[in-house]
């Protein structure tokens, strides 16, 4: 039986901007009996943090609008973390930023619920993945609007970056009880708690899961005392039961007449008209957001029993699709919005209904894009399309005519249900793997993201004005080189829609496609590096089922390319910041560092013995001299070598080392500034060293740690003291010394 332990339960403050509210009780005056105050006494930070201004980038999966305030509403992602909207501001305050690289797996939000008597009140169900991997997920509870949480250890894993992140929502408050709380999960059945949250056991009543595809239960919706279930393990049949109620919050049964087939074999969401006494449940036949080709929409008199079918349009044929978010308006009896997903024959939309499911409209057919101020949106088009993933709509109960929908990249909201813009300043959730600070140039940033490609910040206050990076188009970005001596020359690869590879001359404002491209190069993209002076270029490879193909090499701009034989398969080539005959690699499976002196036509071994098998290995050259090389590794420490990798020396201060870079020396110092993350005396973080690493100074706190950081961290070469970190679900967050 699922159960968790309270004494595992800590408080734990959340972000200074949500902390800034007033009025509210002292972190110390809320800890219970048995709970533990930590991170609100930690040390002020040294540094100043704010994102750098993408706009979105990823999945909100979840809004929920508070009924009884004005202005108050939440939002969910699947793997960056939650917010809560400040109506002053109009931007989003993101609230688990404090989420340690320990507890990665957390900054995926499964569900959230409020109290609606009680607008102070907020919870949390986290858990990014159910695999055996990820650590089980946890329960946050909030009296103060997410600037201070209790959490609860679950013994249950959530997966709110899988398959069906977008159905819900799967916690409730239940209504007849403000202490009592419902979660559906999805291998463990139903479970609730009595005491809000502090501890959980498996709902009584609640029938077994018939199977273990990895839905269980999809929504949980009150229909003033009644509350229903919906299960996402049917197998789609005319008997096939997927949707429950209880009445007396001990008895489950089947909910008679309920739709059946393939079109309903599994509930997405559902919404209750309190004034009508109705519930509209939307269905598809798939957990989405991908692999859906039918669906429907029914309305419950919950009263009498009745169900009616409301299906705006039922997909057939090409046009498959399947039906996700599902909203009432509280102040029009009748008046509902759904959505569709994954109709790619002619695009998802939202239709609304002010007649109880008689009629609908697609408010997409009058709608307008106004995406200036994310131009990404528009995905290297000339406009932007209304969007897809559309797995979740919430009609503001204040504003009948204010409606937020997400997609997989953002949050679209209106005001007059025509002209729609993202509703998303405060919100970053991209995942980045590059980033470039060029020594010279009108950008201090270039970044290469998963999902979105390449971007260049020619501001840190907005979005790129360009958009993405095209010619080609990268889905996802694989690689992002600079010429060190020659900074106007960027190289960069990834999955595209013009070849894989492209070259810039003018510091990555714009693109050339490769000519060419090696034949792995089409079904797996590596890294890339280019030497110094731009003269050379090294492309690694490895394929999709993880095999390490050889790499290649051009001195043409990606004319021609040879392979380079003597190259460590599946290695991340570096190229030397000084020198520019010198390429370097490290191949992980021998613990060996390979160097090139001849502009990557062969490489030989130098250093061997060094730790092997570690798949958190980064390498860095430093750009002050030539051969001064950095071994990161997230299980065995940071080292050095000041020979071009003959001889490495161990840090010892690290004991444990994620991903390092460089900016700007401080006055007097003889090299640049050193920027890492890293565990330096049990305690890991972000840290800047000024002495080559010598001593750490850490440059952030516990309320700010954004979850996994292992992939990229630069210094500005320009500006010391500034450096940029990737986050992988809270966008590029920018430090500068307070």
């Amino acid at each position: 039986m699922p159960s968790s332990d309270p004494s595992r339960r800590t408080v734990l403050a959340g972000t200074a901007a949500a902390a800034a509210l007033t009025g509210l009780p002292s972190l110390q005056s809320r800890a219970l009996a048995g709970e533990s105050a930590v991170g609100a006494a930690s040390a002020a930070s040294p540094y100043n943090w704010r994102n750098v201004v993408i706009g979105g980038t990823g999945f909100v999966t979840g809004v929920v609008f508070h009924p009884a305030v004005r202005g108050l509403a939440y939002a969910r992602t699947d793997m960056g973390g939650a917010y809560r909207w400040d109506d002053g501001a109009a931007r989003w305050i993101p609230l688990l930023d404090w989420i340690s690289q320990d507890d990665q797996n957390l900054l995926g939000v499964e569900s959230l619920a409020i109290d609606p008597a009680r607008p102070d009140r907020v919870y949390l169900a986290l858990g990014s993945y159910t695999q055996s991997w990820a650590g089980n997920g946890a329960f946050l509870r909030s009296d103060d609007r997410g600037a201070t949480w209790t959490r609860t250890d679950l013994s249950v894993k959530l997966g709110s970056n899988e398959d069906g992140r977008g159905t819900g929502e799967r916690l409730l408050l239940d209504p007849r009880n403000s202490d009592t709380l419902w979660l559906g999960t999805r291998h463990d059945g139903l479970l609730k708690s009595t005491d809000r949250g502090a501890t959980w056991a498996a709902a009584t009543g609640f029938p077994p899961a018939p199977s273990a595809s990895g839905q269980g239960v999809t929504v949980l919706v009150s229909a003033g005392r009644t509350l229903f279930a919906g299960w996402g393990d049917g197998d789609g049949s005319a008997t096939a039961t997927t949707l429950y109620r209880t009445t007396d919050g001990s008895t489950w049964a089947p909910v008679p007449g309920q739709p059946t087939g393939p079109a309903a074999k599994m509930p997405m969401r559902a919404a209750y008209d309190a004034r009508a006494d109705e519930l509209y449940v939307t269905y598809a036949d798939a957990p989405g957001p991908n692999g859906q080709s039918n669906g429907s929409v029914h309305k419950l008199a919950v009263g009498s029993g009745t169900w009616t079918d409301v299906t705006p349009v039922k997909p057939s044929g090409s046009d498959g699709f399947g039906y996700g978010g599902a909203s009432v308006d509280a102040q029009r009896t009748g008046t509902v919005v759904v959505t569709t997903n994954n109709r790619w024959s002619s695009g998802d939309t939202l239709f609304r209904t002010t007649d109880g499911g008689r009629s609908w409209t697609s408010l997409k057919d009058s709608a307008t894009i106004d995406v200036s101020e994310t131009p990404f949106l528009k995905w290297g088009k000339d406009a932007p399309t209304f969007g897809w993933w559309i797995q979740m709509a919430a009609i503001d109960p204040f504003d009948s005519e204010h409606i937020v929908y997400g997609t997989g990249a953002t949050l679209y909201g209106t005001l007059d249900l025509k002209k729609w813009a993202p509703q998303i300043r405060g919100l970053e959730e991209t995942s980045v793997l590059f980033l470039i600070s060029p020594p010279t140039g009108q950008a201090h940033l270039l970044s290469g993201s998963r999902d979105i490609g390449t971007l260049y910040h020619d501001q840190l206050t907005a979005s790129p004005a360009d958009g993405l990076a095209t010619n080609p188009l990268f889905v996802t970005a694989a690689g992002l080189a600079q010429a060190a001596n020659k900074p106007s020359y960027v190289v960069r690869t990834g999955l595209g829609d013009n070849g894989n590879g492209a070259y810039s001359n003018d510091g990555g404002q714009t693109w050339t496609p490769f000519r060419s491209q090696p034949s792995v190069a089409k079904e797996a993209p590596g890294p890339i590096a280019t030497t110094a002076d731009g003269s050379a270029l090294v492309w690694s490879f490895v394929h999709s089922d993880s095999t390490k193909a050889p790499a290649y090499r051009s001195v043409d701009n990606g004319t021609t390319w040879t392979e380079i034989s003597s190259f460590p398969k599946g290695a991340r080539p570096v190229a030397d910041p000084v020198d520019p005959n010198v390429f370097y690699a490290y191949d992980t499976d021998k613990g060996t560092l390979y160097a090139s002196t001849d502009g990557g036509l062969t490489f030989a071994a130098r250093a061997t013995g060094l730790p092997s098998g570690d798949s958190g290995f980064k390498l860095a050259a430093a750009p002050h001299r030539p051969g001064d090389l950095w071994l990161s590794a997230k299980t065995s420490g940071l080292r050095y070598s000041n020979d071009g990798g003959r001889n490495f020396t161990t840090v010892t201060s690290c004991q444990a080392s994620f991903t390092l870079g460089f900016g700007r020396a401080a006055d007097g110092a003889r090299g640049p500034a050193i920027y890492h993350v890293a565990t330096v005396s049990g305690a890991t973080g972000v840290y800047r060293s000024d002495d080559g690493a010598k001593t750490w100074l850490r440059i952030n706190d516990d309320q700010r740690q954004w979850g996994w950081l292992g992939e990229a961290i630069t210094g500005d070469p320009r500006v010391y003291g500034h450096v940029y970190l990737a986050t992988n679900g809270r966008g590029i967050q920018f430090g500068q010394p307070a």
